[in-house]
């Protein structure tokens, strides 16, 4: 239908958006740029290779405030991980299911739905990430074609359906379904969250694994992951 695909236009238009904007804040762009600032920082980079981003090469900038608050962040994720990265994950998903309702779906905003979205985050998406990539780079070192390629596929053939079946049973449970009617709906809608998945994360993961230190995985996936966010709000308050 015509609102069908309006509202896809509008998905595959933020995604794209928030693509750009996470590789532009990462400093992922063509290779000539790296030659443009500061030569004597070259050897350096060659040294570490891509073990970290372009972002955090210059400890300068880092430190200087490229990024508002990027410090203490930094700390915080040194310091405590896994609620940084909680945390980190409960703004993405928040900002997800916000702008589905306000800019999709339309009408009363249900705080119900978006508390159980944002606590998602929080409680599963962040924790899980964290131990997942960590585990997934300490098996498959480098971010060279092969361990990026290998990556990206465990990531979208293995983690892809296992996440989607916990989100889906988090859902039922928190609105009181019983395991057949949660069943159901992994049935149902399970092949389809995963296609949706396969059209976008396999290139935002390339971008991912080649350049983004394991360290700032998820914030690079949830600045992306706010548009990906509402596709999953929506399928996911899908009757």
């Amino acid at each position: 239908t015509r609102k069908k695909k309006k509202t896809t236009m509008k998905l595959v238009t933020l995604l794209i958006a928030s693509s750009s904007l996470a590789a532009s804040a990462f400093g992922v762009a063509p290779a000539k740029r790296a030659t443009i600032s500061k030569p004597a920082l070259v050897p350096g980079l060659r040294k570490k290779g891509a073990v970290s981003s372009p972002l955090f090469r210059d400890p300068s900038l880092t430190r200087g405030g490229a990024v508002p608050g990027w410090n203490a962040y930094n700390e915080a994720l040194d310091t405590n991980p896994i609620t940084a990265k909680a945390c980190t994950s409960l703004v993405g998903w928040a900002l997800g299911d916000a702008l589905a309702q306000i800019f999709i779906t339309g009408g009363a905003f249900d705080w119900k739905r978006f508390a159980t979205l944002s606590a998602f985050g929080f409680l599963y998406h962040g924790p899980s990430g964290h131990y997942f990539y960590n585990w997934l780079d300490s098996k498959i070192e480098g971010s060279g074609a092969k361990a990026v390629f290998s990556k990206v596929a465990i990531d979208q053939i293995f983690w892809c359906p296992l996440f989607m079946t916990v989100f889906f049973t988090y859902l039922g449970l928190v609105n009181g379904d019983t395991f057949a009617t949660i069943g159901n709906k992994i049935k149902t809608d399970l092949l389809t969250a995963c296609q949706g998945s396969w059209k976008v994360w396999p290139l935002v993961h390339a971008i991912n694994f080649k350049f983004i230190s394991t360290k700032h995985r998820l914030v690079y996936i949830n600045t992306v992951q706010v548009a990906f966010n509402m596709f999953l709000s929506l399928i996911g308050s899908k009757k």
